[in-house]
């Protein structure tokens, strides 16, 4: 089977989670024998990761030469507020846009039971299968990490407790929270890696990027490597997000057996448990309170529970589940229930 991975505009979303997640999907493609397509003319499926118009059009092409489309709903109405300037007015308008993506294609797939949920209340007709990003645990190994250099290339002394968080730098990922924690916890060092073009922020936000406090640093992108190293040298992962379908760094930082703290968010009820996996909290006087109890061993260590959900996501396993719906997905269209068109070379179980 020779699958079409489709985002469009690419350099767009490329230090995103969902440009990771497209790397997340070639390299399942790869480990599953699954080749990968340069076009229409030789793709037996067609994997569409964005809603740029570009991507619907593609879909409606595909769907019209009879193959099949499985469409990644990385995105959702409520994970696009509190984003950029004017997001909250658009939500409405982005959510019937998304709709009518999503609803292009053959398949929708998104990473959660709980995305999943959100995308079946916005009435789309089409079967829905939550199947996670995924962790490339290979790479993610925390064997392979120098988190010596990060600290030496941050200036952070070997005892000192760093605090780390990933995202673009906007209010729905918690960056207001961070930088509130920050400055309530100055016996700790914060650090945020990740940018967001300051020209689509609302000047709160702009402000709060100024912020100019001794133990703060906002790193800005970071290559995975350095990222890794990072992972590897910080003491602890606070993820202030409000609002994610899965959140792929949250699976590097279980992966990397770093102490986890989350906002107590529904996307997380249904596979990282409290106490258990992560530790979560809801206000910014809960995180510093369970900071504090992390980082002094107060609370017991979670991170060998944390790892085994890294790998019941692991690469392997997703893309081997992938590559069972790409084959239900191909047996649902028309033309290769007939026995015609491009997909009739196409049989369960063929790669």
């Amino acid at each position: 089977m020779k699958v079409l991975f489709y985002s469009g505009m690419q350099n767009m979303i490329e230090k995103s989670g969902v440009g990771r997640a497209i790397y997340h999907q070639r390299l399942a493609a790869k480990e599953n024998r699954i080749e990968l397509a340069q076009g229409l003319d030789d793709a037996d499926l067609v994997h569409i990761n964005t809603v740029f118009p570009r991507s619907l059009l593609l879909a409606k092409q595909a769907r019209k030469r009879g193959i099949p489309v499985i469409y990644h709903a990385h995105s959702t109405r409520e994970d696009f507020r509190n984003s950029f300037i004017g997001s909250n007015l658009a939500a409405p308008l982005f959510g019937k846009w998304i709709k009518h993506c999503y609803s292009a294609g053959t398949m929708i797939v998104t990473p959660t039971e709980y995305s999943k949920r959100l995308l079946e209340s916005y009435g789309i007709d089409r079967r829905i299968e939550a199947v996670s990003n995924g962790i490339d645990l290979t790479y993610y190994d925390r064997s392979q990490a120098d988190g010596a250099a990060f600290r030496e290339k941050y200036g952070y002394t070997a005892d000192q407790k760093v605090i780390m968080c990933v995202g673009l730098t906007i209010e729905r990922k918690g960056i207001d929270d961070f930088v509130a924690l920050a400055r309530e916890l100055p016996e700790y060092q914060f650090i945020w890696f990740g940018e967001t073009n300051p020209n689509t922020l609302p000047p709160r936000v702009r402000s709060l990027l100024r912020t100019d406090l001794p133990n703060l640093k906002f790193a800005g992108y970071a290559k995975p490597v350095d990222l890794r190293d990072a992972y590897a040298g910080s003491d602890l992962f606070l993820f202030p997000s409000r609002e994610e379908t899965e959140g792929i760094v949250v699976l590097e930082a279980l992966a990397m057996r770093i102490p986890v703290l989350l906002r107590r968010i529904p996307v997380y009820s249904d596979w990282l448990r409290e106490d258990t996996d992560v530790y979560k909290a809801d206000s910014v006087s809960e995180f510093a309170l369970r900071a504090k109890s992390i980082l002094d061993g107060t609370l017991p260590d979670l991170t060998a529970n944390g790892y085994e959900v890294a790998k019941s996501r692991s690469i392997d396993l997703i893309g081997a589940r992938l590559a069972r719906i790409y084959q239900e997905c191909a047996a649902m269209t028309e033309p290769a229930r007939r026995g015609t068109g491009p997909l009739a070379r196409l049989r369960p179980g063929t790669r």
